[in-house]
């Protein structure tokens, strides 16, 4: 995967010039003193420790934990910068972790899961800084061949996966943006596929990167399909425009035909304020790596943060 290579280059250059203050806040005075010989155990930790990266990923089952492997298996050389990628509740609750979860220096996040954030840390704008785009995250709405628009849904079963997943937040957040009162499911979503085909569920909602594998090696019956959503004023906050086309979808989108979707548009950030446990802002001193405004890009966003 090409872009994964070309990510990494980011990341180092953005460690390089970032990542001496995490040292920096990390190192203890024994760093500084000469050592005779082979260092100490302690020496060794502190060296260790100080150039280590906790990254909130996401659910087993969630493309951000992968991502999160894959830029831990780029990034690391050799031992001298570290990351390691953690299991977390999901990419919707990896801003609180970051926030007050020791040992989080960086998170993978839906950027519009930070409405809720505005009113319980009104300042977030100030405390998380972008580094960089990561992987866009398509929206499929995936149906029965009854269901012919998306005003159909209205009143029946759509499984959004399981909570702590993109799809579980951003989807029924998008839904209600549209107008879309459906009785909302959160069970697995090779689960929900299997009663969809029985037609105990009117469709499901997929918030990930395109192709996705149930889609393109799935056998579907004739009428079974995506239903389109268009890029309007209602989405301009978080999202971006977006396609489903034929080459990501050869079984589902006929040939010279695209379907209009959103896409949560990844981004990577640095910098953030911590607060401690008696209350007390810890101002982060990380260099900026751009700045777009925070609650105007629609995102999936790795966050960067001082312990």
């Amino acid at each position: 995967m090409t872009f994964v290579p070309r990510l990494a280059a980011v990341l180092i250059v953005t460690i390089a010039l970032c990542g001496s203050s995490i040292a920096q806040s990390r190192r203890t005075q024994n760093d500084s003193l000469p050592s005779p010989g082979s260092p100490s155990e302690a020496q060794i930790r502190d060296r260790l420790n100080a150039w280590t990266v906790g990254l909130a990923g996401g659910l087993l089952e969630g493309a951000p934990i992968r991502f999160a492997t894959e830029m831990a298996r780029v990034v690391s050389d050799g031992g001298v910068v570290q990351v390691l990628p953690i299991v977390t509740r999901g990419p919707t609750e990896n801003v609180n972790d970051l926030l007050y979860l020791k040992g989080i220096d960086a998170a993978i996040i839906n950027s519009d899961s930070l409405e809720e954030y505005k009113s319980q840390v009104p300042q977030i704008q100030q405390r998380i800084t972008y580094i960089l785009s990561l992987f866009p995250s398509e929206l499929h709405i995936f149906v029965r061949p009854e269901i012919r628009s998306l005003s159909d849904l209205v009143g029946k079963k759509v499984n959004f996966n399981t909570q702590g997943t993109a799809a579980a937040y951003s989807g029924p957040l998008i839904f209600s943006r549209l107008g879309l009162d459906v009785e909302k499911m959160f069970i697995p979503h090779p689960v929900a596929l299997e009663q969809m085909r029985r037609g105990e569920i009117a469709g499901v909602v997929f918030v990930t990167s395109k192709p996705v594998d149930a889609f393109v090696k799935g056998k579907w019956e004739e009428g079974f399909k995506f239903l389109p959503v268009e890029y309007g004023s209602k989405f301009e906050d978080y999202y971006l425009p977006s396609y489903l086309e034929p080459a990501d979808y050869p079984n589902l989108v006929a040939k010279g035909e695209r379907i209009a979707t959103i896409a949560v548009q990844p981004f990577s950030c640095s910098s953030i304020n911590r607060t401690t446990p008696d209350g007390t802002i810890v101002a982060s001193d990380r260099t900026l790596i751009g700045w777009p405004s925070f609650f105007s890009m629609p995102s999936l966003v790795l966050l960067h943060a001082e312990n």
